[in-house]
């Protein structure tokens, strides 16, 4: 028998994940089955059970995706030793290119919420969303280290306070289309740079 290459294992892969994006966008998560998919693939249930082996694992592969990349971006970001108002200018480009239609912030929210109910899913979002605090964690220290910052701030706290304010901003243009980037980030500057 021949041995299927690894670029037809990554398609074949990205082909059910792309199916999923799409049941998961036209019915939502909760009410998409593996059947759907299966379907939606045009693949036999036995070569989606071969890369998935329940909608789960298929979650958690979309999250490692979107998650990964965005991290590799930070990651980017963080390199450069930016100004922390222009990192974050950075990084709300991310999150305006995953608020469109072909974006992952739309599935992202459907995962937010079957994670409040569901333990597996909310045991990939944990592992998935605290790694991605963490590399926000590092433009906070950089921030503190070049004086942007008060020197003595609680890096973690401030780097959980920047990390919610990410989502927040993405929901807002998800769901009201609005703010602009550039108030958002007026906003946010506003905040950082009064006393407590």
């Amino acid at each position: 028998m021949p041995r299927v290459s690894e670029d037809h294992l990554t398609a074949r892969r990205e082909q059910i994940l792309t199916a999923a994006r799409a049941c998961f966008l036209r019915k939502g998560l909760h009410n998409t089955s593996m059947q759907d998919l299966i379907k939606e693939a045009g693949l036999s249930v036995g070569a989606v059970y071969r890369y998935f082996k329940s909608k789960d694992d298929i979650i958690a592969a979309i999250a490692e995706g979107v998650v990964g990349g965005i991290n590799r971006q930070i990651d980017l970001i963080a390199s450069r030793r930016l100004p922390l108002t222009e990192s974050l200018a950075l990084i709300l480009e991310l999150v305006d290119q995953q608020t469109g239609p072909d974006g992952a912030l739309p599935i992202g929210l459907q995962i937010w919420a079957e994670a409040t109910i569901d333990p597996t899913i909310g045991a990939i979002v944990r592992e998935r969303y605290t790694g991605l605090r963490g590399r926000l964690r590092v433009l906070v220290e950089h921030a503190v280290e070049s004086g942007e910052l008060p020197a003595g701030s609680d890096i973690d706290e401030v780097a959980s306070a920047v990390y919610a304010m990410l989502p927040g901003y993405g929901l807002q243009r998800l769901l009201i289309g609005d703010p602009s980037r550039e108030g958002f980030l007026r906003g946010m500057q506003a905040l950082y740079n009064r006393p407590a």
